[in-house]
């Protein structure tokens, strides 16, 4: 194939997807992002995909189709995304190389950009 994921999905995380995308009209799968915010700096973000943007990378597992936006691209190089329902919380998890920090709830995250070269030798 040649391609890279930029993001890893989990089978958790594939089968919620799959969840999502069966229980809404029209949807194709999830956009991953992120956004400034919280108290580290960052946050992820995650939107229904009714249509591809163009730039959008996307991840496609067992059926399943996520999207990662554009600018996301270098924050998530090599992230592996999963799907975890515990006492605490139900929700997309994020286990990303590029996180420096977090904060005490977890929900927001201080992220160190990949070099693009990483990008470069990600595809090799």
């Amino acid at each position: 194939m040649g391609r890279f994921s930029v993001i890893t999905l989990t089978d958790a995380a594939t089968s919620r997807v799959r969840e999502i995308v069966s229980t809404r009209e029209g949807a194709l799968g999830i956009r991953v992002g992120i956004k400034k915010g919280g108290c580290a700096g960052m946050e992820y973000t995650i939107d229904l995909v009714t249509e591809v943007k163009p730039g959008d990378d996307i991840i496609e597992k067992d059926g399943s189709k996520v999207f990662v936006a554009p600018e996301a691209v270098l924050y998530l190089l090599g992230t592996e995304m999963d799907f975890e329902v515990t006492k605490l919380r139900t929700g997309f998890v994020f286990n990303n190389p590029n996180q420096t920090s977090a904060c005490g709830c977890g929900e927001s995250v201080e992220l160190t950009p990949a070099k693009p070269d990483a990008l470069a030798s990600a595809a090799s």
